[in-house]
């Protein structure tokens, strides 16, 4: 039989995810609640994550996907050019391939959960491409991997939403090839529930 997590580790873990604060007494029905809320979360979370990596194993082990829980949620992190040629927003024929994998995770084990698509750049200022800047180019590539998600793939469109970042959020330096690989990309994010802060009078 599987050991349940910890509080501690369920706690922790849990208001990483979703950023909330949390008073928690002893005997208090509504903390329990919350508890139970929480672990809920991070089971589907880690359900999802599993999933994701079996589905995804071949891309991750090409370096081409990543599959990791960071504070704002589970995220599946595309490098872009598997998904776009350069400095367009159209997706490749073989990427809708690799989103179906992830799409099937989303209406199944993630199903309640909402989902952010964010667009991010290198600094390369735009030249031949036609965009007026890497925002716009972000912008459009987040919104087809959402148009996918809706259109191809039938996630209800209530649940998603698309960001924007251009070249304002790298995360590797962009004096070298490598680094600027890293920032284009495309970051697919389960988001974590919000769970209310708890007042210490319980209400």
């Amino acid at each position: 039989m599987k050991k349940a997590l910890p509080l501690v580790l369920i706690i922790t873990t849990a208001a990483m995810l979703s950023g909330c604060t949390f008073i928690f007494q002893k005997g208090r029905r509504v903390d329990v609640e919350k508890i139970s809320k929480l672990q809920n979360q991070l089971s589907d979370m880690e359900r999802a994550k599993q999933e994701l990596e079996d589905r995804l194993k071949n891309d991750i082990r090409d370096k081409d996907v990543k599959v990791e829980m960071l504070d704002k949620g589970l995220t599946i992190t595309f490098v872009a050019e598997v998904l776009f040629d350069s400095g367009k927003a159209d997706l490749k024929e073989y990427a809708k391939e690799k989103l179906q994998k992830v799409a099937e995770v989303l209406n199944t084990t993630a199903k309640d959960y909402k989902i952010g698509i964010e667009g991010h750049t290198d600094n390369e200022p735009i030249k031949h491409s036609g965009w007026k800047s890497n925002w716009e180019l972000s912008a459009n590539r987040a919104l087809g991997v959402v148009h996918f998600m809706i259109d191809t793939a039938s996630l209800d469109p209530t649940r998603m939403s698309a960001i924007a970042y251009g070249e304002f959020h790298p995360v590797a330096e962009n004096d070298s090839k490598e680094g600027r690989q890293k920032n284009r990309r495309v970051e697919i994010v389960i988001l974590p529930k919000e769970i209310k802060k708890v007042k210490a009078n319980g209400e």
